[in-house]
């Protein structure tokens, strides 16, 4: 009985956000290079003490600058001009635990696996060509292994995901990591597209605000989440959002009581630090402690999509580019019309 209210709570989440498709744009005439897929884990992983001179200088011309940002940054080597750079290098790809989990990455993504994420990347490409004109497209998308340092990221015109970072809820490498529940349910491939889309959009549009306010971060991840939605609109909103069933019905049982929160004593004009990381910041958690126990994390990227939602709606003539460009969050704010 507990599966079949699941899976039904699950479908009515599914059919909301296909009932409210606007976003869903025509993107027939749209042209794009379609993206240039590289397996630099699979290219990686067959160095050899042997091979490695003459496989490092491939890599190097065929990956160009995001070669050395991947040795510098995910690995923390300090680069091919360093001399351990061998040694540093082999000893990563000959470890035990990081071979393991390339060896799963295989299984979970082979070459079928990722062809499958193709077609869906270059659409999301599309959509942001549509939305943002004029703005520089990727024109990779990269796989790789990173010794779970990060799991996306956009650089060198590059869309990288480390597939190690998406090895799946149960993962042992995970449980060896001692990972949390909360954070492990978002390490799955359900979860890569996205990933790539907001730290695509996070790269594309940084959080300069004119007020370092709680409004203004609510605002900001609203309009990001907003334009995630955009490049990905068949997406659901607990996979949007990263929540659960039960926290997306707790969010739309009690968001009023929640908006009350943000909206007395001011507190949408704090500019405390912590109280500001309590209630927006993306450090995940099973919930907003300051609010209460059932109330989900980041709850002010969740409100900040509601009210985002409600100002795109309210002032049908602004397109995204001009929303993602708007930095007054009061004005947005009061445009919106929100009212839970």
């Amino acid at each position: 009985m507990k599966k079949i209210l699941f899976c039904g709570a699950a479908l009515c989440l599914l059919l909301a956000a296909c009932k409210n498709n606007s976003l869903n744009v025509d993107i027939s005439s749209v042209e794009i290079v379609p993206l240039q897929t590289n397996r630099l884990e699979q290219d990686l992983f067959s160095i050899t003490a042997s091979n490695f001179d003459q496989k490092t200088t491939d890599l190097k011309e065929k990956y160009g600058p995001f070669y050395e940002h991947y040795l510098m940054n995910p690995l923390r080597l300090n680069g091919t001009a360093d001399t351990a750079y061998k040694p540093l290098l082999l000893d990563f790809i000959n470890n035990r635990e990081i071979k393991d989990a390339y060896s799963a990455a295989q299984k979970l993504y082979p070459a079928s696996e990722i062809e499958k994420l193709e077609p869906e990347l270059n659409n999301m490409v599309k959509r942001f060509k549509y939305h943002f004109p004029g703005r520089e497209l990727p024109s990779k998308f990269i796989t790789c292994t990173t010794g779970w340092n990060y799991a996306v990221a956009y650089i060198d015109g590059a869309l990288v995901t480390s597939l190690d970072m998406y090895l799946g809820d149960t993962s042992v490498f995970y449980k060896m990591l001692n990972y949390p529940q909360y954070q492990t349910r978002h390490m799955n491939k359900h979860y890569i597209l996205p990933d790539l889309a907001r730290g695509w959009l996070l790269t594309s549009f940084d959080n300069n605000q004119a007020q370092n306010n709680l409004l203004s971060h609510t605002i900001f991840y609203g309009k990001l989440y907003y334009a995630v939605n955009a490049l990905l609109p068949d997406i659901n909103d607990s996979l949007l959002i990263g929540y659960t069933t039960k926290q997306m019905q707790t969010c739309n049982t009690y968001e009023k009581n929640y908006w009350s929160y943000f909206a007395e004593k001011n507190r949408l004009y704090e500019n405390n630090l912590n109280t500001i990381r309590e209630l927006i910041m993306p450090n995940d958690g099973p919930f907003t402690a300051a609010i209460s126990k059932e109330c989900p994390p980041r709850i002010g990227m969740w409100l900040g999509l509601q009210i985002v939602r409600s100002y795109m709606k309210n002032n049908e003539n602004v397109t995204l580019d001009e929303l993602m460009k708007e930095t007054d969050a009061q004005k947005i704010l009061s445009k919106s019309k929100y009212r839970p």
